[in-house]
């Protein structure tokens, strides 16, 4: 059976003392923070600080694609913009809800497909069904997204989150308002394809498979 190594002795602060003063007074700070906490988080800060060191990377070095804002709320990386809304379950909301999602296979495609910029979109149900955790990755704008949602799929989101308390419908003026009320911006996100948004996405798909098709007819004995 093997074995894995115990990481290697680090030395933290030879790599910190050579690091820009702003960087070198993030990683102190981070740091001091993870002290408070346990040794198990202090100890892998330092492994990873080291580890970066030791290979020549860039310690708290910009991402290649920066985040920034995707409008009145919601952080977007590239091209794919991200929304979490966390919203209380109406009396009964969770067990209709639940029913409806499972009717549809516990797959949305349908609707979301109608929209267009939508990569994902997830229902998580939580502290005893009273409450929604609802996410989507889409493209562009915020405001943009949401008008689609109302031009394009207002029934289906209506059925979805008439199950949510207070929710005045999808038509309504002010929606944008109630949505945003609900929302919560992610701390941190992470998208592996930023540059490449739904439609990019497909058509890189299409190709691939024709491509693949073929590469096999042409690799088919005469």
């Amino acid at each position: 059976m093997a074995t894995i190594a115990p990481p290697q002795p680090t030395n933290t602060t030879e790599i910190t003392d050579k690091l820009p003063t702003e960087i070198k007074d993030k990683v102190q700070e981070l740091r001091a923070l993870f002290a408070e906490g346990n040794e198990i988080g202090l100890k892998a800060l330092d492994n990873l600080i080291a580890r970066a060191g030791q290979s020549g990377g860039q310690i708290g070095q910009e991402p290649p694609v920066p985040i920034t804002n995707a409008g009145r709320i919601g952080l977007r990386q590239g091209k794919v913009s991200e929304l979490t809304v966390i919203a209380p379950f109406a009396e009964g909301g969770a067990k209709r809800l639940r029913a409806l999602l499972k009717a549809l296979g516990a797959n949305f495609g349908a609707a979301g497909d109608k929209v267009g910029t939508l990569h994902d979109m997830r229902f998580v149900f939580f502290d005893n069904d009273t409450r929604m955790l609802f996410c989507t990755a889409y493209d562009g704008d915020w405001d943009t997204y949401i008008d689609d949602f109302v031009a394009k799929i207002p029934d289906e989101l209506d059925l979805v989150f008439s199950t949510t308390e207070g929710w005045p419908g999808l038509r309504t003026p002010g929606i944008k308002d109630h949505i945003a009320g609900f929302q919560i911006n992610a701390e941190a996100w992470y998208v592996a394809s930023p540059n490449l948004t739904v439609a990019e996405t497909k058509k890189l798909e299409r190709e691939g498979k024709a491509l693949d098709e073929f590469l096999d007819k042409i690799a088919e004995p005469a």
